[in-house]
């Protein structure tokens, strides 16, 4: 047994003494693996991707005329910007929603980002 699948105790422990923030991260981690969706720290720009995670914030910025909304996606490795064109409001996109989400990756400014991704929201359980 590995020393990330320890014992009772040892899991007792390691929910005891770690950061909220840490956990949650391990848990969106594993949910993501659960449904066979990748990490988002193993993406790369160019590739097919299926990420799922929480929204941690959702905006609407209105460049040059045209709405866009965008939306900070949290699998428990890194961040994923998404961006749907034209859109100012998505029913179910919110923050704190979990969602799976598929598209190619895109670099922008150093960031990971998904344009006009397909999205699935998924049921909390």
């Amino acid at each position: 047994m590995s020393a990330k699948d320890g014992g009772y105790f040892s899991r007792l422990v390691r929910k005891l003494t770690s950061d909220v923030d840490e956990l949650d991260a391990d848990d969106l981690s594993e949910k993501s693996e659960a449904v066979g969706a990748q990490r988002a720290c193993d993406c790369r720009s160019g590739d097919e991707v299926t990420v799922l995670g929480r929204l941690r914030s959702v905006e609407l910025c209105p460049e040059d005329k045209a709405a866009t909304l965008r939306a900070e996606l949290f699998d428990g490795t890194e961040g994923v910007t998404l961006v749907w064109l034209g859109r100012r409001r998505i029913p179910g996109i919110e923050p704190g929603r979990t969602i799976k989400v598929r598209g190619r990756m895109a670099e922008r400014d150093g960031q990971k980002v998904l344009y006009n991704p397909f999205y699935e929201l998924q049921t909390t359980s």
